[in-house]
């Protein structure tokens, strides 16, 4: 009985030390991939591409609305024939400009991914090295967690954002009031 009991007892011990030697860390994966360097030439990129497909859009919108404008406005002069055909020019302008939308949104989803995939691989495996160097065994994104317990868990953000030489002053919400006033910037030219 005594055995058994000191058998117990060890075992509780022993299981105790290896819960207490568990570390866990979080890292705010999301403001790290925002804020990279990388990610700035990326979106400038992604602007570019955007502005040129808005832009060939719009210029689709304009050459339907003056076909629709000039139909309505002729089509009581013009032969049934005329009429139809004019129609028809109509039907496979709007086509066009419906795959062309559907198609562009593919090829920026596809540019966003190329762009931003080896973006999220280097500050996967910072995160990784940081981990393996403190001994940590899990790492959760803090931005999509309920609660986090600090005194729990080894905060790696600040020290994954030296290595991915992200400056201190450079924050979300600085990053999203440069992009809003290049924006309003852009839609006053």
């Amino acid at each position: 009985m005594k055995k058994t009991l000191l058998i117990a007892a060890a075992a509780a011990f022993f299981s105790l030390a290896a819960t207490a030697q568990t570390k866990f860390a979080h890292v705010n994966f999301g403001e790290l991939v925002q804020l990279m360097p990388e990610a700035d030439s990326a979106m400038v990129q992604l602007e570019a591409a955007n502005k040129e497909a808005q832009d060939t859009y719009a210029s689709m919108v304009a050459e339907f609305q003056s076909k629709y404008e000039q139909f309505n406005e002729k089509q009581a002069t013009w032969t049934p024939a005329v009429r139809e055909s004019k129609q028809r020019e109509l039907g496979e302008i709007q086509n066009r400009i419906d795959e062309f939308s559907q198609a562009i949104q593919q090829d920026m989803n596809q540019l966003q991914n190329t762009l931003m995939a080896p973006i999220y691989q280097k500050a996967q495996e910072v995160v990784r090295n940081l981990a393996q160097a403190k001994g940590v065994i899990y790492v959760y994104d803090s931005s999509s967690l309920l609660y986090i317990d600090e005194t729990q868990s080894i905060n790696l953000t600040q020290e994954a954002r030296k290595a991915l030489n992200i400056p201190d002053d450079k924050t979300i919400e600085s990053v999203m009031a440069a992009r809003q006033a290049a924006a309003q910037a852009q839609s006053a030219q």
